[in-house]
């Protein structure tokens, strides 16, 4: 079992020291494409540690057609759906070449809260830690942001699984 905890006082600041990867690396990353791809890129990698995702909220997103078509609010399940995919850049990040031919599923979602409106021309940034690894499992704590303050927490966790073996014939 690892433990891990690192409460920084402006996660969401991004360090040029510290690893990032692009949006097309990204995609290398997690399996996730457009229309359901949330997260731009990711900075500020710490292996088994922390990451900070970044998605620019643009009013073309298509979510805003009907949530809401007169004031367009970023929905808080994408929102927590960006924590995830943000840890699941994080959990391949850490895994390295172990990572290959493995994919991270979503489990859980706890207490989750949203405390302001994300909406067009925000940036959101999402900063998740790793709380625990223990085998294929795996615990967070996401934080969200917009322009230094907080929009969105929750704890939720993950597994990692093998990548299911696709037959060309079916």
């Amino acid at each position: 079992m690892t433990e891990t905890t690192a409460p920084e006082s402006t996660p969401w600041i991004i360090d040029t020291s510290l690893d990032n990867v692009g949006h097309e690396r990204v995609k290398d990353m997690i399996p996730h494409r457009f229309p359901f791809l949330m997260v731009d890129k990711v900075v500020n990698l710490q292996s088994n540690i922390s990451a900070l995702g970044i998605k620019n909220v643009s009013a073309g997103e298509p979510c805003f057609a009907g949530h809401f078509p007169d004031q367009a609010v970023f929905p808080g399940v994408l929102i927590i759906e960006a924590m995830a995919q943000t840890a699941g850049v994080l959990v391949v990040y850490t895994l390295g070449k172990e990572a290959e031919g493995k994919l991270v599923y979503f489990m859980t979602v706890d207490s989750a809260r949203f405390r302001k409106l994300v909406v067009p021309g925000d940036q959101l940034r999402v900063y998740v830690r790793v709380v625990r690894s223990r085998g294929n499992v795996w615990k967070f704590i996401g934080d969200c942001y917009v322009e230094g303050a907080k929009v969105a927490e929750a704890e939720f966790s993950a597994m990692i699984v093998d990548k299911p073996h696709m037959d060309a014939s079916s």
